[in-house]
């Protein structure tokens, strides 16, 4: 993993995990491939098979993701 990247990332993720601990959720961060720009996340709690699971890692947390680290491509459901 590329530190400074990682480190932007997980910056995000601890800016958008108080919502997602509002509904019961969290989300944590499995892998950063500086490489390919791929963000692989993990949703914990309530999170897990919700239907609006997507909604929220695409709507927050990749949107949040990618205004910290531009260079990210995509975040995807590890």
């Amino acid at each position: 993993m590329n530190s400074d990247l990682s480190a932007r990332v997980l910056s995000a993720l601890d800016q958008v995990r108080p919502y997602i601990e509002m509904d019961g959720g969290n989300v944590s961060l499995v892998d950063v491939n500086a490489t390919t720009g791929i963000v692989r996340v993990s949703l914990k709690g309530a999170c897990q098979g919700c239907p609006s699971a997507q909604a929220t890692l695409k709507g927050g947390i990749e949107r949040a993701v990618k205004s910290k680290a531009p260079e990210v491509k995509a975040v995807i459901l590890a």
